[in-house]
């Protein structure tokens, strides 16, 4: 643990399985003492031991920015031997609740061998993020897009592992200004991307990000010490 704030434990109990529908895509429910917690699995090649979890905002469920850019990134990767698995929060929009699942979902990756952990969110997403990876020695590398500022005191205790944080000039949720703030606050390696007239949801500059963000996680994925 990297943080004296550390949440309370919510344990892994099982995970069940099932097809997705939608190619090599599994459905997952971790089930916890908590409840279930939906999540998707993108598996990668045996031999691998990265994995990135990707986070939603404050609206749960598995609606991601940028027109479906967690499946995109998780398509691409998975062939480098890279997973991903989408959480999908019990109680969207509070945050330790939310942190709590992104760890069992650590749990989880960690049983199927995958100990070295990306973390990317969006919105919401960002400070929850933000604030496991301040507390989990299992995450590598931490991304927050078009994250609020709210919940992400800890940015500081990031380091030395890397940061990437990308934001719309044209947001119309929470202003670039709040990945400004994080940015400043964070200690380095960090790296802040700001798309000209984007807003909130990335469309207008998936392209961009796509290729950005793609890019960091290879080089995140593939370092065993900083990038």
């Amino acid at each position: 643990m990297r943080s004296s704030e550390s949440p309370v434990q919510l344990s892994l109990l099982d995970a069940r399985h099932a097809p997705a529908g939608d190619g090599d895509v599994e459905s997952v429910e971790l089930m916890t003492d908590g409840g279930a917690i939906a999540c998707r699995l993108h598996d990668a090649p045996t031999g691998g031991d990265a994995a990135v979890l990707w986070a939603f905002g404050a609206g749960g469920g598995f609606h991601g920015p940028a027109g479906g850019l967690y499946d995109r990134l998780a398509d691409q990767i998975a062939p480098d031997g890279v997973a991903s698995l989408q959480v999908a929060y019990r109680r969207p929009a509070e945050l330790v609740p939310c942190v709590l699942d992104v760890l069992v979902a650590i749990d989880y990756v960690a049983r199927r061998g995958r100990t070295r952990v990306v973390l990317v969110g969006h919105s919401f997403g960002g400070a929850v993020v933000i604030t496991t990876g301040a507390v989990s020695a299992a995450v590598i590398a931490v991304a927050a897009l078009s994250s609020q500022t709210a919940g992400t005191a800890a940015v500081d205790q990031i380091a030395p592992r890397p940061l990437f944080l990308a934001h719309g000039t044209a947001d119309e949720v929470l202003p670039d200004r709040c990945s400004r703030d994080i940015h400043a606050r964070a200690a380095e390696p960090k790296r802040l991307i700001l798309y000209p007239g984007c807003r909130h949801g990335l469309d207008a500059c998936r392209d961009a990000l796509d290729a950005d963000l793609l890019a960091w996680l290879r080089t995140v994925t593939h370092s065993p010490a900083r990038a």
